[in-house]
């Protein structure tokens, strides 16, 4: 029973490490994204399969990405908050 404790407690502060290390989707930006033309209120994740061109006014506190594949997959070009964007090229924008 005694080597238990130490062994769950490394595995809990692993656990701890990893979920600060990498946000999950719960966390939400406070404010509206807008997605050619489209308003999301407390936007969060991956907004998908977008229309080029794209236009994207972040009207948030957080950075969005915008990026050229449908999935929010490889590198995405930065918005700002309260920045706007627009690509000819962008098919999705994870924030």
């Amino acid at each position: 029973m005694q080597h238990r404790i130490p062994k769950a407690l490394s595995v809990l502060a692993a656990a701890l490490t990893l979920s600060c290390m990498f946000p999950g989707s719960a966390s939400t930006a406070s404010g509206q994204l807008v997605l050619n033309g489209r308003v999301f209120t407390n936007p969060s994740g991956c907004y998908r399969n977008l229309n080029a061109p794209l236009s994207v006014q972040n009207r948030t506190g957080t950075v969005a990405f915008v990026h050229t594949s449908p999935d929010c997959t490889g590198p995405g070009q930065p918005v700002p908050a309260e920045g706007t964007f627009a690509a000819s090229s962008g098919h999705s924008v994870r924030i």
